[in-house]
Formats: structure tokens, sequence, C-alpha cells
């Protein structure tokens, strides 16, 4: 160890004397904070030290399920926090330059916190052993530890089978071991898609994606997770240099992002050789119905006319139409008057979450500030009040903007 690095037992965590067992009430929202912020430490110590940045990883996990186990979990906000924070965490752990009996020391630890994790938070842990264990035969040597009770506890036998916390990681070891032939043989009779999953991956990484695929598609059902075959399908087809395919089969349908327009540039990463215009109008094409929560989306590519069809054809957000408008008015008035237009067309209709007189006004307000650059103040105006007549006996936009436009009830 050199002069200039601190040891792991020597350096101070910030993060470890606020997660202890219980150390969060009910509120997630601080206990997410306090999650990220634990992240954003390690991993800034692994910029200039990746081992103590591991050592730092492995503490965390082990500390922090018992210390958000009174954590209000019903949003799900808490489980994304801990399972984003894993998958990083993970990275930073296998990508460690440790020496065996050091590496050893972590696995161990990290075994113990996943047995003992009773929510549980970390279970996606198991997922990334083969990726913890750093190469082949760590990965070979905890699969051999852990088959003789993964074998019991997927065997057909009903008194024998039973849960196992190393299941998942008996069989992430044996897929990073290379072992396919053995997961193969372990998962012959198993249909419950999280460890079936794993025969798939090991056909796909054997070269028989056909066979994968097939076993994949079979494996649908009600307790099968739709998106994960889908996701699995669609990375063997494009590792096997099956673009195209890929694209035509799965390439619409694996979803990625918490919006449609992360959806759109996720699609377009992967699938770089098609015009971001085509892939946006096949992805429109796939969700019929929901045209208009493509809108940022196709005005995010310039798509300034399709982008107005679009919030025409189906309801949008009318809040996103109205910031579209006051932000395009200097530089694109025809645009941003259609979208203030639309933004009233929807208000009117109801649409639109907990709507306030604001963003009634947001939306009038930039629509009108467009048709004045365009000279057609008086015709917007008329338009306007048009939109708002057809509204269920002079509404909610009526009485906001009942006086401006000189109408009433």
């Amino acid at each position: 160890m050199s002069a200039r690095r601190r040891s792991p037992i020597a350096y101070q965590w910030e993060f470890k004397a606020r997660f202890r067992r219980g150390a969060f009430g009910w509120k997630s929202i601080p206990a997410i904070q306090r999650i990220k912020q634990a992240v954003s430490e390690i991993r800034k110590v692994a910029r200039r030290d990746p081992a103590l940045a591991a050592e730092g990883a492995v503490l965390f996990l082990e500390r922090v399920s018992p210390a958000i186990e009174q954590v209000d979990s019903s949003s799900g906000a808490i489980g994304t926090a801990v399972n984003h924070a894993i998958e990083e965490l993970v990275a930073i752990i296998a990508k460690s330059p440790a020496d065996p009996p050091t590496r050893q020391a972590w696995l161990e630890r990290l075994f113990d916190a996943h047995a003992d994790d009773q929510i549980p938070y970390i279970e996606t842990l198991a997922d990334f052993w083969g990726e913890l264990c750093a190469s082949r035969e760590v990965a070979s040597s905890w699969a051999d530890r852990l088959l003789p009770v993964t074998r019991m506890a997927l065997s057909p036998d009903a008194t024998l089978r039973g849960h196992f916390h190393g299941t998942t990681a008996c069989l992430s070891a044996l897929y990073h071991a290379e072992r396919h032939a053995d997961l193969l043989d372990l998962l012959r009779s198993e249909s419950f898609w999280p460890y079936r999953r794993w025969a798939v991956k090991a056909l796909g990484a054997g070269g028989r994606q056909a066979d994968a695929i097939e076993l994949a598609e079979s494996s649908r059902g009600p307790w099968t997770n739709d998106a994960d075959v889908d996701a699995l399908c669609e990375e063997m087809l494009l590792s096997a240099g099956l673009v195209a395919v890929a694209y035509a089969r799965y390439g619409l349908r694996v979803r990625s992002g918490g919006t449609h327009l992360a959806t759109l540039r996720a699609v377009a990463k992967k699938y770089f050789h098609k015009p971001a215009e085509q892939i946006l109008a096949d992805l429109v094409a796939s969700t019929p119905g929901e045209e208009g929560k493509w809108f940022a989306a196709a005005k995010e590519l310039g798509l300034y006319d399709a982008a107005i069809q679009l919030a025409r054809t189906s309801p949008c957000d009318p809040r996103t139409l109205a910031r579209a408008a006051r932000d395009h008015v200097a530089e694109r008035p025809a645009f941003a008057l259609e979208a203030g237009c639309a933004a009233l067309a929807w208000l009117v209709q109801g649409f639109g979450y907990e709507i306030t007189g604001a963003d009634v006004w947001l939306a009038y307000s930039a629509t009108m500030k467009a048709a004045e650059a365009l000279e057609r103040g008086a015709e917007t105006r008329e338009r306007i009040r048009g939109l708002v007549a057809q509204g269920p006996g002079y509404g909610f936009v009526a009485q906001v903007l009942g006086r401006e436009l000189g109408i009433g009830r």
C-alpha cells in the first residue's frame, strides 16, 4: 500500500454515521437523498482510490437495508433508488484491483448482508454476483459452493424445492464462469422466469441465439416480465449483428427512461443508422391513442409541424404545450401560436392535472404574444373565444379569461 493511500479501516466515510439500523423514519425523500449522497461520495473516492471506493461500496450495501427498514416503500421510489445504487456500486466493486483474499472477504460480507436482507432491498445484488466475482475462477468457485443447495431449491420434487437466497447468485456465477452446460442442465425443467432467463442468456452466450429467443418467447405468461423478455431477445439479436430484425421485433417495445422523449433518445442511440424522424414515426404508430404524448419528442427533433399535428390528435399535457409556446414566441411564433391554441383547446376540454388560473394565463399570454408577432392578434383572439365557447357551460377557462375575451355565463 502506498504512503498516500489511506487504509479502508482508517478512512472516515461520511455516510457511515447516517446509515444505522432504523436511522430513517417513514418518509422516503430524506432516505433517497442520503442514498444519492452516499453513492456520490463513493464515486468521488473511486476516481483516486478504486480499492478504497470498493470497500466503501461494500460497507454501504451492508448498511442500507437495515437503515431504511422503516421507510414507506409503497410508491416504489425508495426501492428504485436502492436498485440504481446497486447497479452503480457493483461496477465499482467489480472493477476494483483487489487481491484474492480482499475480494473474497467482500463477497462473504455481501453474501451475509443479502441473507439478512428481510425487506428485501438488496435482493437484486444476486443478479450481479458473477460480475462481483470479477474472474471466471472466483465465479466458478462460488458456483460450486452454492450448487448443492441451489439444486434442491430448484428441484421438481415439491418436498425438496424451496427458497434459497443464493439461487440467483449461483446462476449468475455459473453464467460468468462460462459454465453454460451446467447452467442449462440445472434449469432444464425450470419455468420460473427470473431463473429461466439465465438459461436464455446461456443459450445466447453459446451462440444459439435462435434457441434462446424461442425459449424466451415460450416463457411469456402472466408471471413473466415481458419487458425483460423483449430486452434479452433484442440484446441477442444485436450481438448477432441482426440489427434490422432486432429493431423490427423488439426495438420499439423496449422502453428506456421515464418519458417518451427519453425513449426516443434511447432507441435512436441504439439504432443510430435509422433517421430519428423514422424512429419517431414508428414509435407513434406503435402507441395508438397516445400521439399527443410524443409532442415533446417531435419538438426536440425540430419537427415542429409534426409536433403540432401530434398535439391535436390526442390529449397532450396543456402545461407542456403552454411552455413550448412561451419558449418559442421569439424564434418560432407560428409554432408558438399553434402550441398555445392546442394548450387552450385541451384545457377547455378539462385535461391537465391540478390546473390553476396561472396555467391558463400562461397558455393565453404566450399565444397572444406569438399572434401579435405575426400581426394576427384580432384573428387569434376570435379563435380563442371560439375555443372557449366550445367548453361545457363556459367552464374554468372561461372563468379565467372571460373578462379578457368579453364572454361570460
